[in-house]
């Protein structure tokens, strides 16, 4: 085995194989590399292949290095190899010794899909209330109290479990998680969770089979260490417990994932858990300028909880981090969108570059203003906007609205949120449109005379469901389109429903829905600003089924940008990358409040920095619509942890770009702008009579209070100067601005 390109401190770390080992691989340091050639030269010095264990958090990453381990020393040398996921080595366990747990050795093992499932089997027999206990969000507290080594009779004694649940009024919590283990138990079944539980229970519980294995695995790899959880954490050290030849590799200043169980503190404590371990330090990163990786290190220093390293770079010094605020959310996808033009198709292919964001509602204006000057992308590890779930659903309830003989749209919202009318009925009122050549709507508004297939009580559920789409068909001819949605999702429960879920993935749902009104926000206010005073849903439908029209027709062989959350950008680099929405309560996190979560923070923020190789834009708007409402944002705090001297400062605000036409130089506001700004008046200003004079202090939704300057008539529109307390001076027409008098 030639080690002639690994640097000094990798090859320190591939030859110490002595005892306990932590090796510290920052950024871009060249871990797989090390871990390659760790195994390798471990077969090298004679140990058999069936005798190393290297445990992955990827089925890709154990692929990809064991097709480097295998160039290195040939197929037959690598084959016996045990490389893999932990489940997917556990489960191999489990299958030679499911007798000794209660199970045979051809054990089910349940997916999320069957889990689910028999968590709303139980809620329904246990005749709980199923939008209360919502399968995933059940599935969820049982799998991460199954993480942290939590049986049901733990789980019911846990104080704060037990508060939390009453508080959510999910009490029944504890009794759910037992009957559900006692069925996947009947059933020869386990889920996920239960292959790490069992995998525990096995190596604690019989010492024989903890033994066997002890001398099996003669030396154990584990890559991303600081991904581990608390039951991952348990099994490796009764595994190495007899000869204590583990090698772990990670690094802690890129542990993001507290929210599916990683504990941070498993390679915090690595040194006390094992005294005698030698710690290498992986500092030379090979993927970032200079100027990049110094401007992490400034900003990961301000964490308490690390292993100190120095990152460095000997690749070019490169530019400097460019910071921009914008006035706008739209201001700031404006601008990103601008930048990418720039530079790609000539200096970069679009696969070069990125945008990247802390949550996912924050594609959708990203997505709008990059479909706007025709630059294609994708969303990694996601959907498109338009495409999620969740909106396909709203959208699907304005269609119905819109349209009674929207047959897809009436199949798609007819049970949702739940409301009794399951698979049986919507088949039978199917039926019954094919017989009457009608619409399903139809049917639904008079099911007693289109069908005798239904009890007076399903007839009961189908009419409600059909009187309050014609109620909402009827609103929809009276209210402006933002207001209407926004009635319609309060009335029908969606919003309700959706905030009930509180696991990432459903405030991740809640945030598209709230995204969605935004852009319905947007929307009215832009078709005011051009004259247009009342805005019908149905325009706002035919301008999203062009964007999802999009969608559908995407070549997958195109060079594309790509779009995604920094949580799914953990070990992906790109030469040019934008972060963007880098303010307080959205970056970090609202609902990161604690020392230990706001640091968990500022290493997402350094992970996303550290995928940049040669550009790295930070991006933050002043004003952002949220909750129903424009409010004013300010700058994430991690920005003044990073040193001045790699930022290079943008005033995104004054320096604006100039759009081809007056529509798209609107902020993203209430207020109704005049587009004056760069363009030659072609009529003087004339004084008028009105009910605001110079001088009167007034207050405005958005833009908060401020002080009259000129009311006047221009260009055959009345307007109003105000200079604002907050963000200084705008041009409004009097019809629009909605002042109200301080």
């Amino acid at each position: 085995m030639n080690t002639s390109d690994l640097n000094t401190s990798q090859l320190a770390a591939v030859v110490y194989n002595d005892g306990p080992q932590l090796i510290i691989a920052g950024a871009g340091s060249g871990k797989t590399r090390v871990l390659t050639y760790k195994v390798a030269y471990l077969l090298e010095q004679g140990l058999p292949a069936g005798h190393i264990l290297a445990l992955t958090f990827t089925n890709k990453a154990a692929r990809e290095m064991k097709s480097r381990i295998c160039q290195l020393v040939g197929d037959d040398c690598a084959r016996y190899l045990w490389m893999g996921t932990f489940h997917s080595i556990f489960a191999r366990i489990l299958r030679q010794e499911a007798s000794l747990l209660g199970y045979t050795h051809d054990y089910t093992i349940y997916d999320t899909t069957d889990s689910r499932s028999v968590i709303k089997h139980i809620v329904k027999d246990f005749q709980l209330d199923d939008k209360v206990y919502k399968p995933n969000v059940v599935h969820a507290r049982i799998s991460m109290a199954k993480n942290n080594l939590q049986s049901p009779n733990l789980y019911a004694a846990d104080k704060e479990y037990l508060m939390r649940d009453r508080f959510d009024k999910m009490s029944e919590m504890a009794r759910i998680y037992a009957e559900y283990n006692r069925r996947l138990k009947a059933a020869n079944a386990m889920d996920f969770d239960d292959i790490l539980v069992n995998t525990h229970t096995l190596l604690q519980k019989f010492p024989e089979a903890a033994e066997k294995y002890q001398d099996l695995f003669q030396y154990v790899l584990v890559d991303e260490y600081q991904d581990t959880n608390r039951a991952q954490y348990m099994i490796l050290k009764r595994l190495v417990e007899k000869n204590q030849r583990i090698c772990v590799v990670g690094d802690d200043a890129q542990s993001i994932y507290s929210f599916r169980g990683a504990d941070i503190s498993n390679i915090l404590n690595f040194q006390k858990d094992y005294p005698d371990a030698q710690v290498y330090k992986l500092e030379q990163n090979y993927r970032s300028t200079q100027t990049i990786v110094n401007a992490a290190n400034s900003l990961i220093r301000h964490n308490k909880g690390q292993i100190r390293k120095e990152v460095f770079s000997e690749l070019n010094i490169g530019e400097r981090l460019l910071l921009a605020t914008y006035m706008t959310d739209r201001d700031e996808a404006k601008a990103v969108a601008k930048h990418i033009h720039a530079l790609a198709p000539r200096t970069y292919s679009y696969d070069d570059i990125a945008v990247m964001y802390r949550t996912n509602a924050q594609s959708r204006v990203i997505e709008d203003e990059l479909r706007l000057l025709g630059i294609p992308y994708r969303i990694y590890g996601g959907t498109s906007f338009y495409q999620r779930k969740e909106i396909k659903d709203l959208v699907a309830y304005l269609r119905l609205v819109s349209n009674f003989d929207d047959n897809e749209a009436f199949l798609r919202v007819v049970n949702y949120p739940a409301r009794g009318i399951g698979d049986t009925t919507v088949a039978r009122l199917y039926e019954a449109a094919r017989l009457n050549k009608c619409s399903l709507m139809r049917v639904a508004i008079a099911p007693d005379k289109m069908t005798s297939d239904l009890s007076a009580a399903t007839q009961k559920k189908v009419m409600e469901f059909a009187q309050m789409i014609e109620h909402f068909a009827q609103e929809m001819m009276l209210k402006d389109a933002f207001v209407f949605a926004q009635d319609l999702m309060t009335q029908t429960g969606i919003l309700r429903e959706a905030k009930k879920d509180t696991t990432p993935e459903g405030i991740a749902r809640y945030e598209n829905i709230e995204e969605f009104l935004s852009g319905l926000h947007e929307f009215c206010d832009r078709r005011q600003q051009e004259g247009i005073d009342f805005t019908p849903i149905t325009d706002f439908l035919a301008e999203i089924s062009l964007l999802t029209d999009q969608d559908e027709h995407l070549d997958d062989q195109q060079a594309r940008v790509t779009l995604l959350t920094i949580h799914a950008a953990k070990g992906l680099e790109f030469r040019a990358n934008f972060i963007v929405g880098l303010e307080e309560n959205l970056f970090p996190s609202a609902f990161c409040q604690s020392v230990r979560e706001i640091e968990e923070e500022r290493r997402l923020l350094y992970v996303a920095i550290t995928r940049s190789m040669e550009r790295c834009y930070l991006m933050n708007a002043k004003q952002r619509f949220r909750n129903g409402q424009t409010t004013f944002t300010t700058p994430s705090r991690f920005l003044k942890d990073i040193d001045r001297q790699f930022l290079l400062s943008q005033d995104g605000e004054t320096r604006r770009p100039q759009p081809a036409t007056p529509a798209f130089s609107i902020a993203h506001s209430s207020a109704h702008l005049t587009p004056t700004t760069g363009m030659k008046e072609k009529s003087k200003k004339k004084t008028i009579r009105s009910e605001w004079q110079k001088d009167d202090r007034v207050a405005h939704r958005v833009f908060g209070a401020g002080t009259v300057l000129d009311v006047y008539r221009e260009n055959d529109n009345d307007k109003i100067d105000i200079l604002f307390d907050q963000v200084g001076k705008k041009t409004l027409l009097v019809t629009y601005a909605k002042l109200e008098r301080l």
